[in-house]
């Protein structure tokens, strides 16, 4: 009880926060189309444009989940990084965990993200920005302690934008997660079986723009993850989640950007069957 106590309190703490700052952001608005104040800080579905060259971008997430079966935070940080230009970038996501799965502890660091992504298309008129992702998946976390899959893995990502300008911008996205050689629990004789694990993601948002400085949002993503069960054998699942939410552009200067967003992600399926909170923190800025 004091868990969710606390927990309630930094969920009020937070929107009254957020409802601070949106105010603050809409007086202080700029005469630029709405739609283009705030820029690849959606927080479930990834957007699909790079930094731009001489710019890094440092993003904190804290999202707290309660389920039947696990309960508590999941923290990552990500940086961004541009490769001489546009065209190419180089990030980095480091998860780390504070729950409880099954009444037992889950905390650590994840599995590292090493990311590469190439902006394959630019926006301009009816043509959307494409920006291919993809990730080495490095064995960072703990398998035993359930931070971790204990494997080198692979990723793939097919993040897809549109503006619809003045308020509008719509995001799709389409991936798959492959784990080799995961090991299975140990069976009633000590023995231990292995299997590669295939997932495959969907994504889609909505955002619109109330001021180039306060952005309405809402997010959907689906996922055909394949685990290990107790007892050795693969299963399937889909997982889907909607999440609307609120982004804000409490610093907007020139050189330097500062986004904070709250979210209420929602399992909408019986393998998804929770209901979240999402805390967002992006801090963008030039670096020469």
């Amino acid at each position: 009880m004091d868990y969710m106590n606390r927990t309630r309190q930094i969920f009020n703490f937070a929107c009254l926060l957020l409802i601070f700052f949106s105010a603050a952001a809409a007086r202080g608005a700029e005469p630029k189309t709405p739609i283009d104040g705030i820029e690849d800080n959606s927080f479930l579905v990834e957007e699909a444009y790079n930094q731009d060259p001489g710019v890094v971008q440092h993003i904190f997430v804290a999202q707290y989940s309660r389920d039947p079966q696990r309960r508590g935070w999941e923290f990552s940080f990500t940086q961004e990084w541009p490769v001489f230009s546009l065209d190419h970038q180089f990030s980095y996501t480091i998860p780390s965990f504070s729950t409880r799965e099954n009444g037992a502890a889950v905390r650590g660091i994840g599995d590292i993200l090493l990311n590469y992504r190439y902006q394959l298309l630019e926006e301009k008129g009816h043509v959307p920005a494409a920006a291919p992702r993809f990730s080495l998946i490095l064995p960072t976390g703990n398998r035993r302690k359930g931070t971790g899959d204990g494997v080198v893995g692979y990723e793939w990502e097919l993040p897809v934008s549109k503006k619809l300008p003045p308020r509008i911008a719509v995001h799709g996205n389409l991936g798959l997660t492959l784990l080799p050689n995961v090991r299975a629990p140990l069976d009633a004789g000590g023995l231990s079986s292995r299997h590669t694990l295939l997932s495959y993601r969907l994504g889609a948002s909505g955002i619109f723009a109330f001021t180039s400085r306060v952005h309405g949002m809402l997010e959907w993503v689906g996922t055909f993850e394949q685990s290990i069960n107790g007892n050795g054998s693969k299963r399937r699942d889909f997982i889907s989640m909607i999440s609307p939410g609120i982004r804000t552009a409490v610093i907007d200067e020139e050189n330097l950007q500062t986004v904070v967003g709250l979210a209420l992600p929602i399992g909408v399926t019986r393998a998804a069957n929770n209901f979240g909170v999402l805390l967002y923190l992006s801090i963008e800025h030039k670096l020469f």
